[in-house]
């Protein structure tokens, strides 16, 4: 543990978000533009689509791959209804609000995966190249069941409403991405990606670092912002994470994941999505408080997760799997 922990906080991705937490903090009038901050989101989401595709387009699909695609689905679809429990009783939020929150733990955080696959590379635990379209799975059930509790089942609404919400739901600029370099990384394999290898490698932890540092600005700022959280909510925003984390690292090592992927298998679990659900709920629950789900998701389980929560799934994983830590 103490290993993994070292390696966490000495990792450059992680000190370029404490250092946007610590200019937030003080003030500063430190600033990346929109602009740049979107085309760093997209190179990153297509970088580790590409690098996935190209891994599984070695190894070939099998009872794995499939496997740990059917576990994230159900673990997308099922996470929400154990934080929905917590939040309407411990948390105290009324059933809409409840929902909203809770669909966001059931789906996941980009930035948190591929923050995490850097970590795991430190520690010498790579997770397997599949785990990107595991990722992809996750990001919508999710918001399926957090509707579902939302709503109470209800069918009411403006057809068209739906239709749009869907929409939003299946084809957010994530879920394309994703899953379309993903496929483009599958279809060209080591030999096409190795005419683009210099783009997408060479500068890929460099602009996680510069995106880190543009997320924890936000992080500490809307943290600072918000009138809305109670101290309840700050725990189970600390809470769930270390819950749904170890739960999904124990899972990935009852399926029989290697000890990287069932890492991030629990990282994928932990997380918390803060940009396809949030979207998603504005439309479809434009009643819930997005100064609630945005700053517990945002601002406190995304710093957790990335700052302490990680070494300490990287840490079980490889306990579970039989490593010295």
């Amino acid at each position: 543990m103490d290993i993994a922990a070292l390696q966490t906080f000495t990792s450059p991705v992680v000190l370029f978000f404490l250092l946007g937490l610590l200019a937030a903090v003080v003030r500063s009038d430190l600033a990346i533009p929109e602009a740049i901050a979107k085309g760093m989101s997209l190179y990153l989401m297509a970088a580790i689509g590409l690098k996935g595709g190209v891994a599984v387009s070695k190894s070939g699909l099998d009872a794995t791959i499939i496997t740990a695609l059917a576990a994230g689905i159900a673990a997308s679809f099922l996470l929400p209804f154990i934080a929905y429990a917590v939040l309407k009783t411990f948390g105290k939020l009324d059933r809409l609000n409840a929902g909203a929150v809770a669909a966001h733990y059931g789906s996941v955080s980009v930035v948190t995966y591929v923050t995490a696959v850097e970590i795991f590379e430190l520690s010498a635990v790579p997770a397997a190249g599949f785990m990107v379209a595991v990722l992809a799975a996750m990001e919508t059930p999710a918001i399926l069941s957090g509707l579902l509790l939302a709503k109470g089942g209800s069918k009411n609404g403006d057809p068209e409403e739906r239709g749009e919400m869907l929409r939003e739901v299946f084809l957010n600029a994530s879920v394309v991405l994703l899953l379309g370099s993903f496929a483009i990384g599958m279809v060209a394999g080591p030999s096409g990606f190795a005419e683009v290898s210099p783009f997408f490698e060479a500068g890929f932890k460099g602009v996680l670092c510069l995106f880190l540092l543009d997320m924890g600005l936000i992080a500490a700022r809307r943290m600072m912002d918000s009138r809305a959280i109670t101290w309840r909510l700050v725990v189970i925003a600390i809470a769930l994470p270390l819950f749904n984390g170890a739960l999904g690292v124990l899972a990935g090592t009852a399926i029989g994941l290697d000890v990287g992927s069932a890492a991030a298998f629990g990282v994928l679990c932990a997380s918390a999505s803060y940009i396809a659900v949030p979207a998603a709920m504005r439309l479809a629950l434009p009643q819930a408080d997005p100064g609630v789900y945005l700053t517990m998701s945002l601002s406190i389980t995304f710093p957790f997760n990335i700052l302490v929560n990680i070494g300490l799934l990287t840490a079980l994983a490889k306990a579970l799997g039989g490593m010295p830590q």
